[in-house]
């Protein structure tokens, strides 16, 4: 009985030793942690807190690129943001943009990465081949379709015996832009579903071929099921990279807003009132609303996201 009151009596005091020796290691990993983070978090503050907040700043004010003393102005930049009607266009036509590129790239993608995942000859070729766009610098990317678009002298136009003004007919000019994006990025959506593929167990497939699935039960029943996370994740980040286009569509179009402004996009004519008009206040004013957009934007898709691995719960 004494053992036993003192095995009693001693439990809760090693029990409680052990929790306070557990709390020391992790506030002793936790500042040995930090050291490690710091150099992170000040660049992270230093380039994008800091000039976050300083646009927000400005776009209170009517400050301009030429150094000029700034006076607050309120909400008055907000007001004629919106009231411009080439605020809207700019949007319109990222918006535009974004609708005919993420369907596309999607599919694209996918049908590439099938195509790269069961050919069996030359496997290592065809993943360069459909990869090794993206490496390209956007510039490069956007000279090489503006020569590939040149009309009457261009390839395309030589190849289907067409002569279409691709650049300067406003019907066509965002298209041009549209498919030099499609052959320049689909690279890295094809990389992201190709590692997706390799990671479904293939006796998932044998079970398939067991049953009497053919090819197109496989992938419509099998394959893109499994995928379906992975679709998710291209489509959000398609969306948020195709909202901000900027480099392609000014490139291909020799830094202009394209025939009657149709590839004038929310980035470009932001940088036009601040760099070219020197209103810094009013382009602030302007980037503040489309990172609202951009932030609304991803939390909606984190919000479905939620919703669906909840409902499949």
């Amino acid at each position: 009985m004494t053992t036993t009151s003192a095995e009693t009596v001693l439990r809760p005091a090693r029990a409680t030793t052990a929790a306070v020796s557990t709390t020391a290691r992790r506030g002793q990993g936790f500042q040995h942690g930090g050291w490690f983070v710091a150099p992170f978090l000040v660049l992270f503050a230093l380039f994008v807190i800091w000039p976050l907040l300083r646009g927000l700043w400005l776009s209170f004010t009517d400050a301009n690129i030429s150094g000029d003393a700034a006076h607050f102005v309120g909400l008055d930049n907000y007001r004629e943001a919106l009231d411009d009607p080439l605020v809207w266009d700019a949007l319109g036509h990222s918006a535009w943009f974004t609708l005919l590129v993420v369907p596309c790239i999607t599919v694209l993608a996918f049908l590439l990465a099938l195509l790269a995942h069961h050919i069996e000859r030359g496997k290592w070729l065809w993943r360069l081949c459909f990869f090794l766009p993206f490496l390209l610098p956007s510039t490069v990317a956007a000279n090489l379709w503006q020569w590939l678009f040149n009309p009457g002298t261009g390839l395309v136009d030589h190849l289907f015996g067409i002569d279409t003004a691709w650049l300067t007919d406003k019907s066509y000019a965002m298209l041009a832009v549209v498919v030099c994006t499609l052959w320049w990025t689909a690279g890295f959506s094809f990389l992201l579903y190709l590692a997706a593929l390799q990671g479904i167990p293939a006796h998932l497939y044998e079970a398939a071929r067991l049953d009497g699935a053919n090819a197109w039960h496989r992938t419509a029943h099998l394959t893109l099921p499994m995928l379906r996370n992975i679709t998710g994740l291209v489509v959000a980040l398609q969306i948020l990279a195709s909202l901000q286009v900027f480099d392609q569509a000014v490139v291909m179009q020799d830094f202009g807003p394209g025939p009657e402004g149709s590839t004038r996009t929310f980035v470009q004519y932001t940088l036009e009132q601040g760099f070219t008009s020197y209103r810094v206040g009013y382009a602030s004013a302007i980037s503040i609303i489309f990172f609202v957009i951009i932030a609304a934007v991803a939390l909606a898709r984190m919000w479905l996201l939620r919703n669906r691995e909840e409902g499949g719960r």
